[in-house]
């Protein structure tokens, strides 16, 4: 599909029929970016909270024929232990996945309460010098395992990171993908993320089609965005919008997460059940979306397997040393 070619819409033809037929889309609205290899879309599982629920994943996905760019986890590089880490690893490696890992305490997993009260304040960042430290911590360590993408909540931990990549503390080609927590909500946000280092950035799946082609004149940074959000991500399906979104956010990554469903951080054996089924759910999800693509001639312009990298992004300066 090409930037400014339209698919068919949903119920579009007999509506046309009976007189209600909805306006063409304006050529101008679609973005005009791609990932670097020429695709608009690509497809991320989140949630994937351990290497049972990554077994759990491939094997649906295979199942189902959903094809898997990305899985990513919640909980945090620091409730997994080094040969979970390891496993998971080399479970994605082997089908060309990549796998992202969150780092560190944030929001309510430390001493704040903040976020508890009406005016939410101080947000699910990394209160004080602890927890960037923590934060940090869980970066070399996971990137030293051969992790390739972390999860991050808090703008100074994003630039921190991104300093440590090109210092060679971590590995320069670490991607850093921004949280859905603190995701931006409009282009100078955006842009400002983008500028921190983020080389993916999960948005609100409550912006508009308007806010996302609004931010596609200011960035070219990958999209990330829940076609169907958790409960505590406010719940929004989305699903008969998709062929719209890719068309004004491109190069967006498709996820599929689970309203009506349990929290499940920090996951546990205690959770081992739900942790799994709805990890199969999500894979789910994910064909009933690709089908819908297909049915209405929009499923063009995936980028291929094993496609992770970003392409150029626009930099802040690095401080000298």
């Amino acid at each position: 599909m090409s930037p400014s070619s339209a698919p068919r819409r949903p119920g579009e033809p007999a509506l046309a029929a009976l007189g209600l037929g909805g306006p063409d889309p304006d050529p101008a609205d679609a973005s005009p970016h791609t990932f670097p290899d020429g695709g608009r879309w690509r497809v991320e599982i989140p949630s994937v909270e351990g290497p049972e629920a990554l077994t759990a994943v491939l094997t649906e996905a295979a199942a189902l024929d959903v094809p898997v760019h990305r899985v990513s986890q919640g909980s945090g590089v620091w409730m997994l232990t080094d040969a979970e880490i390891t496993e998971m690893v080399r479970a994605t490696a082997e089908r060309d996945v990549e796998l992202c890992l969150f780092t560190g305490p944030r929001g309510t997993w430390d001493t704040g309460a903040s976020t508890r009260t009406d005016s939410r304040g101080a947000g699910l960042r990394a209160r004080g010098h602890d927890a960037v430290a923590g934060c940090v911590e869980d970066a070399v360590r996971a990137t030293s395992l051969g992790v390739g993408c972390l999860l991050v909540a808090d703008e100074g931990v994003l630039w921190t990171l991104h300093r440590a990549r090109t210092r060679g503390i971590i590995p320069a080609d670490t991607t850093l993908k921004v949280s859905a927590l603190i995701g931006p909500v409009n282009p100078a946000a955006y842009a400002v993320h983008e500028g921190l280092g983020a080389d993916s950035l999960n948005v609100p799946s409550d912006l508009t089609l308007q806010h996302l082609t609004e931010i596609r004149r200011v960035s070219g940074a990958p999209m990330d965005m829940y076609v169907e959000a958790p409960d505590d991500l406010g719940g929004y399906v989305r699903m008969y919008e998709v062929a719209e979104l890719i068309r004004r956010g491109a190069p967006l990554y498709l996820k599929f997460g689970l309203a009506k469903a349990p929290s499940i951080y920090p996951s546990g054996l205690h959770l081992r059940e739900t942790v799994l089924s709805t990890a199969r759910e999500r894979v789910r999800r994910g064909r009933l979306v690709l089908d819908l693509l297909a049915r209405h001639g929009a499923d063009g312009g995936m980028s291929p397997l094993g496609s992770r990298l970003p392409g150029e992004l626009r930099r802040f300066a690095c401080p000298a040393d």
